[in-house]
């Protein structure tokens, strides 16, 4: 069910306003057409109650010789008038109990007393003059039993109600529906815009270049938030900068003591120790050198433009070519992007690395796949466990449990890569290949 709900804030609430607004309107429609219809019906019934009432106490006042001229004069306009010895509102009529009180009032308000009064409503087919269709009039039936036990009867035509009552009242009701939804729908959407461009904001800053700000619109409390958002990411931008010139600090302060202990080792004796020891401080200056890297991999300060990668990816593996390895371009279409060559040449050189350690080999295919880049480095090594492909990518872990570099390397290999990947606004992806072995995808936008 949850799947049908729309997922915006705009569209839930115009789900919920429109909900309860139609909820409402129905019940307000048939509130407003039932008093409508009591109020048409005492407008139809109430002139005529009211010169049946008349005519009654004029036959009552009038002399006995006149009563029929009364009668006569009174069958006028859709009323005839009669005494009878029985009512015409017989008990098998359904008596209208609103109208024999309403008649009661006006006789009693003319001053003629009855022992009785009935009143009923019936419809009754009618045909016009013409070949049309039959149609429905109301004829309202009241009696009054006089003094003399005689009743005084009366048929009387009513108007036809008014066939356009429910029709205009449909209409208004979904005037009025529409005039306060879209009412709704524009407060809704006021409030989504500035909480979208928010997003937008927030998944595109990744800490490695200057913010957009975003524009503090709509109410106020939205205003502050943005503004409250926008000094947030200068102040990370901030803790960054200060982060990087930390490790450039670091990184110069251990360069400059390793470097002046291997300058100090070269005249060690005995050999062996020597060459263990400057083995170990190239070690160390390897491993902090992916540190850094690492670290500013996501603020890197090269100018991304456009380039072959196709191009870049086949040098790479000629280099590796002529220092002996097992290192080849599959055949690839020419592909140009906005990249940041020296990053780029690391990530996938630590890719290939990753293979030829692992598998002894390594492919190269460059494609393009939609909108993006794809670099995928293929080995056919023994590939990973399926809940291992994803934590390879964290720094410093290692499937081999060991930290000697010569079986495992220092576990920031992949992390580089992924982090270079990302400052480009791509991805690393990592799968076992049906045929065997390990497919590392770098997924790069092809348009910045």
């Amino acid at each position: 069910m949850k799947r049908f709900l729309p997922q915006s804030l705009a569209g839930q609430m115009a789900l919920l306003i429109g909900g309860a607004l139609l909820i409402a309107q129905l019940f307000n429609f048939g509130l407003i057409l039932n008093e409508r219809q009591k109020l048409g019906l005492a407008r139809n019934e109430g002139p005529a109650i009211t010169r049946f009432a008349g005519t009654v106490a004029d036959y009552v006042q009038a002399a006995p010789e006149f009563r029929r001229l009364v009668l006569e004069d009174a069958s006028r306009r859709g009323a005839r008038f009669t005494v009878d010895p029985l009512p015409r509102v017989g008990p098998e009529a359904e008596r209208r109990a609103s109208a024999e009180e309403r008649l009661r009032r006006e006789l009693t308000a003319v001053e003629v007393p009855v022992a009785d009064v009935r009143a009923a409503v019936r419809r009754i087919a009618r045909r016009g003059s013409g070949p049309g269709p039959e149609f429905q009039i109301e004829v309202l039936f009241l009696s009054a039993r006089l003094e003399d036990g005689a009743w005084l009867n009366a048929r009387v035509f009513l108007p036809p109600r008014d066939p356009l009552l429910t029709v205009r009242l449909v209409l208004a009701t979904v005037v009025l529906y529409l005039i306060v939804l879209g009412a709704a729908l524009f407060i809704a959407r006021r409030l989504s815009r500035p909480l979208q461009d928010l997003t937008r904001a927030a998944e595109q800053f990744g800490g490695r270049t200057a913010p957009a700000p975003v524009a503090p619109r709509g109410p106020q409390d939205l205003r502050r938030a943005i503004e409250a958002f926008n000094a947030m990411n200068h102040r990370v931008l901030a803790l960054l900068d200060e982060k990087d010139r930390m490790l450039g600090a670091i990184g110069h302060d251990l360069r400059t003591p390793l470097a002046s202990m291997r300058i100090r080792l070269e005249s060690m004796e005995p050999e062996e120790d020597r060459a263990r020891m400057i083995a170990s401080i190239e070690e160390m200056t390897a491993m902090l050198e992916d540190i850094l890297v690492l670290a500013r991999s996501g603020r890197a300060r090269e100018q991304a433009r456009d380039m072959d990668v196709t191009a870049l990816c086949d040098a790479l593996c000629e280099d590796y070519a002529e220092l002996g390895h097992d290192v080849a371009l599959l055949d690839s279409a020419r592909v140009v992007a906005p990249v940041q060559a020296t990053l780029l040449r690391r990530a996938v050189r630590n890719l290939i690395d990753n293979a030829l350690k692992y598998a002894g080999a390594a492919q190269v295919q460059v494609r393009r796949a939609g909108g993006a880049v794809e670099i995928a480095v293929l080995d056919s090594g023994p590939g990973l466990p399926p809940d291992e492909l994803d934590r390879v990518l964290e720094p410093f872990y290692r499937v081999e449990a060991s930290r000697n570099r010569e079986t495992g390397g220092s576990g920031l290999g992949l992390a580089i890569a992924k982090a270079i990947a990302e400052s480009h606004g791509g991805s690393l992806h990592l799968a076992n290949r049906a045929e065997g072995g390990l497919a590392a995808t770098l997924r790069l936008p092809a348009d910045r």
